[in-house]
């Protein structure tokens, strides 16, 4: 009965694929429910090995936030202002933004925003580079800022997979206080209550999930900022994020901290 019932949802939405090609949504949709009746079937008929290749397709073709549609706008180099950077730390051309890293510091947003969408790729162009995104910054903390010296306010972490490595070999100590893959957290006087799995001083969300790629490859950052609640989704997924932020409100920051990185793509949808 399980193959005959679903061979005849496989008929139904094969006919209606046929019958309006010219549907684009419709192709679309009747693909993915193609897919869906077709892996039941071949399960019933003991076909893993396709089955499981049909289930990855069907998981690849999940929403993908791009910063695309209403409502989106790009943020490029007419949107930042210098902070504490040297003139030459930031370029901006056809890909996007790239930072040497040096001095350590921060470029921000010409404008302030409360409840958005974010999206941003970021690339670390050295092993255990070091990079982050602030959500929200502290004005006051924006204020006659040195170079060497970073802002206060929601950070999103934006670190390589070979930091861990290089900290421990340095530094002599477990790095068990931070992880590479997008954690969330307060920098200075801000606050926020983290989303768990908590980093062991209690600080820090750090990611269900370890999704970031290493040095060389692109990684997609979806932040979703809404009434205090920062969320994260780290290629696709979410991973981090923490609630009652403090500020909750503020300039958006991209860092410079020691090694080179480029970010593109970076699109704001504001909310209401």
């Amino acid at each position: 009965m399980f193959l005959v019932r679903n061979f005849e949802v496989f008929l139904t939405i094969a006919t209606l694929y046929i019958a309006d090609m010219t549907n684009k949504a419709l192709v679309n949709f009747s693909r993915k429910v193609l897919l869906l009746s077709l892996g039941s079937i071949l399960t019933a008929g003991n076909f893993p090995a396709i089955q499981s290749e049909l289930q990855a397709d069907t998981i690849a073709a999940r929403a993908f936030i791009d910063g695309k549609g209403p409502g989106w706008r790009e943020l490029g180099e007419c949107d930042f202002v210098n902070v504490n950077c040297y003139e030459d730390t930031w370029s901006w051309d056809k890909d996007g933004a790239h930072c040497t890293g040096n001095p350590v510091g921060v470029i921000r947003t010409k404008e302030k925003f409360k409840n958005f969408e974010l999206v941003a790729e970021w690339r670390h162009n050295k092993y255990g580079g070091n990079s982050g995104i602030f959500v929200w910054m502290i004005d006051e903390s924006l204020e006659d800022l040195q170079p060497g010296k970073l802002p206060q306010g929601i950070e999103v972490q934006v670190l390589d997979l070979g930091y861990a490595e290089l900290y421990e070999k340095n530094q002599g100590k477990k790095s068990d206080w931070f992880t590479s893959h997008g954690d969330v957290f307060p920098v200075g006087q801000a606050k926020m209550k983290p989303f768990p799995p908590v980093s062991p001083n209690g600080v820090r969300s750090f990611p269900s999930e370890e999704r970031s790629k290493g040095a060389g490859e692109w990684n997609h950052y979806y932040v979703r900022c809404i009434n205090g609640e920062v969320r994260l989704w780290v290629n696709g997924a979410e991973v981090s994020g923490g609630t009652d932020c403090t500020p909750s409100e503020g300039y958006l920051g991209l860092e410079s901290e020691g090694a080179p990185i480029d970010f593109r793509n970076i699109r704001i949808r504001e909310l209401p």
